[in-house]
């Protein structure tokens, strides 16, 4: 009984040692094992190169392209389409949109429209009044504005986040306050200041703050020039005839 208790013992013995071994070839086999290519993909040989990041400054409509005078500075993601011109001295900065596609759109001289504005004009006015949007000069247009078929006067201040309807109009030496809604047909005489949604009279305006509004857009024309100093606008091919020269050894 003995002896074949041990016989039997043996033999697990050498069973679990047979086990042992094939499973440490089989890791040692999966380790060495070489590692697979990863699969590489092509681009098509036609596959355009586009840059979604871009966008586009000036959008023609039609027949109608946006004019920009030489010394107006347009910050680089603006969007001007269609009936809009932009004359001497005046901004138009950051994120604003300047969308002439149903009627004219003019920003005067020495005028500007800060960040996030949206400008717009209708087919036709509900008051019989002129559909096209029109800012006169020496007019500051307040930041995240909203300005749709409206006459703006010289030397005027739209404070920010102000809406003006269709047919609204501001005649000149007036200030709107900021966060003002002014109804479709309105209109600020001039040297007044309104306010509140739907805007109303508030005061008349001082002479030392009528003298005021001008200075402020010759102010924000002055901080204008340093953006528009930081832009060449023939190009930068310059620097790779300086680059050319140096590796030739001439002096620059």
């Amino acid at each position: 009984m003995a002896t074949s208790i041990a016989r039997f013992s043996r033999r697990g013995v050498a069973s679990n040692l047979i086990r042992r071994c094939f499973a440490a070839e089989a890791a040692v086999a999966i380790n060495t094992e070489a590692p697979k290519p990863k699969p590489t993909v092509s681009p098509s040989p036609d596959r355009a190169n586009w840059d979604y990041r871009g966008q586009r400054q000036i959008i023609p409509l039609g027949q109608w392209l946006p004019k920009v005078a030489v010394d107006a500075y347009v910050a680089p993601n603006v969007v001007l389409a269609g009936q809009v011109t932009v004359w001497d001295g005046s901004s138009v900065w950051n994120g604003a949109v300047l969308r002439g596609d149903l009627n004219k759109i003019t920003l005067g001289f020495c005028s500007n429209v800060q960040e996030r504005c949206v400008v717009h004009a209708a087919w036709s006015s509900p008051t019989g009044l002129p559909a096209e949007t029109l800012i006169d000069r020496y007019v500051t247009v307040g930041a995240y504005s909203l300005l749709r078929s409206c006459t703006i006067e010289p030397e005027c201040i739209i404070g920010q986040h102000s809406i003006l309807m269709e047919g609204s109009l501001v005649e000149t030496r007036s200030i709107l306050e900021a966060g003002s809604v002014l109804p479709p047909g309105r209109r600020i005489p001039s040297g007044e200041l309104w306010g509140g949604n739907p805007a109303r009279f508030i005061r008349t305006l001082t002479n030392e703050e009528t003298l005021e509004i001008p200075k402020l857009a010759v102010a924000i024309n002055h901080l204008s020039g340093d953006y528009f100093s930081e832009f060449l606008p023939y190009s930068t091919v310059y620097l790779e005839v300086e680059k050319f020269k140096k590796s030739l050894g001439i002096a620059v």
